[in-house]
């Protein structure tokens, strides 16, 4: 059995995060006034997945990494997060740790 597509999920709690609604976030990545809305609820309802440009707009605008929007774990999607604030002095160092 096919696990349940992550984007849906990871696309909601980031834009209610960043306290946006759907067509605020549709309008700041350059959807149309008219269709943004519904696009971004299509998106959030796993009816539509958006193709990678759409989904890195999104999460640029959301302050969220790429990969955030594919854990398939609470867990996963918070480490991508906070993983990104790393500097790259202080990633080389948590791979170092983990490696161990």
């Amino acid at each position: 059995m096919a696990k349940p597509n992550p984007i849906p999920v990871r696309l909601k709690e980031a834009r209610k995060r960043a306290h946006m609604t759907q067509k605020e976030l549709g309008l700041r990545i350059g959807m149309d006034l008219g269709s943004a809305s519904s696009r971004m609820n299509h998106y959030e309802k796993d009816r539509h997945t958006p193709d990678i440009q759409t989904l890195q707009r999104m999460a640029d605008e959301l302050k969220v990494p790429l990969n955030y929007l594919f854990c398939d774990s609470t867990e996963s999607a918070e480490l991508a997060c906070l993983i990104d604030r790393l500097s790259i002095e202080e990633r080389q160092e948590l791979i170092k740790q983990l490696s161990k």
